[in-house]
């Protein structure tokens, strides 16, 4: 293909998500495109006249519109983004890659119950409802009996107000009370933004934490390694 680089839009809600896909890309000869756009988050959680149908309209206008600037993929980082775009008829040919999906296989194949941890949680039932889909389609429809979700509680708001030292400590301290709280557990965290308290916390303890964009990363060994 010569020095063709395959061109992937990723669509975000918050700047912050970039430099963790640009990470996990990094090894790659891609060129990687980065739509950010939080208003859509904004609006679903403070407009009560804007509608579920009304974001999925939005998010597929906005994947419509990426697919048109010449975008070979399209990979969604935002759990709300995903829940969405899942609810239109995309007529596009360009393929779209979800965030969650290889991290819920993870899931799936560890047989230990598990936590798994958010700090947004407008989040959680549509998350939880994917991880469940894609249990029953993978033979594994007993996943609900052992994940357990728990929110950090004010967490988000410091993250979309950009507070990332903030909310970092207030993550670091929460996922160090689950895990001794909890040690026979599997520990996870749902939100790409949770990434890098999850890998200090790891390496503080010792003790894996699960988390979306290693996923990512192990998806894209195999499929470009």
């Amino acid at each position: 293909m010569g020095s063709f680089k395959q061109r992937v839009g990723c669509l975000h809600a918050h700047h912050s998500n970039i430099a963790y896909v640009e990470r996990a890309f990094a090894s790659y000869e891609v060129e990687l495109e980065h739509f950010v756009d939080p208003a859509l988050m904004y609006r679903v959680s403070s407009d009560p006249n804007f509608s579920a149908v009304d974001a999925s309209r939005k998010v597929e206008e906005q994947l419509e519109w990426m697919a048109q600037s010449g975008i070979d993929v399209i990979l969604i980082t935002c759990t709300n983004y995903i829940v969405f775009a899942e609810k239109v008829e995309l007529t596009m040919s360009t393929p779209v890659i979800t965030l969650d999906e290889p991290f819920f296989h993870e899931i799936c194949d560890d047989p230990l119950p598990q936590t798994l941890v958010f700090t947004n949680q407008a989040t959680v039932e549509g998350t939880m409802k994917r991880l469940y889909h894609i249990a029953a389609r993978l033979g594994k429809p007993d996943i609900s009996s052992l994940v357990e979700v728990k929110v950090v509680e004010h967490a988000f708001e410091l993250i979309m107000q950009g507070r990332k030292d903030e909310y970092m400590e207030v993550l670091v301290r929460s996922l160090h009370e689950l895990r001794e709280a909890e040690p026979d557990r599997t520990l996870a965290v749902a939100q790409l933004s949770m990434v890098d308290a999850a890998l200090q916390v790891e390496l503080e303890t010792g003790q894996a934490i699960g988390n979306p964009l290693r996923s990512l990363m192990n998806l894209l060994e195999n499929l470009l390694g």
